[in-house]
């Protein structure tokens, strides 16, 4: 159990990982460089630590002591505890939720090892592919449309948005914790790997040569990675080039897209293996 510490002095060291927390530049490439993220609020913690995360340290005000009481039994790790101003002079913004914790992050494992270890026992998997997706409130969207919707696997292409940069995870109520996932080095020459491992590659896209998704859905693909795109312009060229089918969901009232998160939600629920659906 480690006791807990009262900080007065927002300079104080102890409390580094928790700065600037509202300075996304700084913090989205100091998190990944210093191993850590940032897990804000009761549930997310907990999510987190459940997921095999290890805690660095836990920053809380005096009113969560209680709440966090067993947390702070089993931390292996320093538990700082201050006022609600020291808190926001330290991290930028009012932590209304009241609990941070700085967590280590996992080495990513290998995208084709990915492929082979993802969570499910199941003979048919569903694999999502994010491409260049940089608004941190998608990515953790899409990130808790996954868990909850039975996609085994993600895979993010290099300029992807970082799932455990703190917006991601509290948009994501922590599925990102959830939903095994890692960067593809090379895209879109990876879509190879895909295929290695006898996916489906299908690109959710405005394409004339586009099926719906109701027709893909109906094949019930054994294995299929979905493919979604960046936020303004969507697919590159070379990626819809190099993938299997071209894939749109059917609009109304002139819409011709949904927002990515949005979209990923409905392939998602549409691709489902009939396995489960029969369940």
């Amino acid at each position: 159990m480690s006791e807990p510490s009262t900080v007065t002095d927002p300079a104080d060291p102890r409390l580094a990982d928790y700065t600037g927390l509202t300075d996304v530049e700084l913090r989205r490439r100091r998190e990944p460089a210093e191993g850590l993220f940032i897990a804000e609020g009761e549930k997310v913690i907990r999510r987190a630590l459940s997921a095999g995360y290890r805690m660095r340290s836990m920053l809380l005000t005096a009113k969560w002591l209680d709440v966090m009481a067993d947390v702070i039994a089993d931390a292996d790790a320093p538990v700082h505890v201050v006022e609600p101003a020291l808190a926001e002079a330290v991290t930028g913004y009012h932590v209304h939720r009241g609990a941070l914790a700085s967590m280590q992050r996992k080495p990513l494992p290998d995208a084709a090892a990915l492929l082979t270890d993802a969570r499910r026992v199941e003979a048919v998997r569903r694999v999502a592919v994010f491409e260049d997706i940089v608004d941190h409130a998608n990515m953790g969207a899409a990130f808790r449309n996954a868990a909850a919707l039975g996609v085994d696997a993600i895979l993010l292409t290099p300029r992807c948005a970082d799932p455990l940069y703190r917006r991601s995870v509290k948009v994501s109520m922590g599925a990102v914790f959830q939903v095994p996932w890692t960067r593809l080095g090379a895209w879109p020459t990876d879509v190879e790997i895909l295929r290695s491992a006898g996916f489906t590659v299908a690109a959710l896209c405005l394409s004339d040569r586009a099926i719906t998704l109701d027709e893909l859905a109906s094949r019930d693909d054994e294995r299929l990675a979905l493919v979604f795109g960046t936020e303004g312009d969507g697919l590159a060229a070379k990626t819809l080039a190099s993938v299997d089918d071209h894939v749109r969901i059917p609009m109304d009232a002139g819409v011709d897209s949904l927002n990515v998160a949005a979209a990923s939600a409905v392939a998602f629920y549409a691709t489902r293996p009939r396995r489960e659906l029969a369940c």
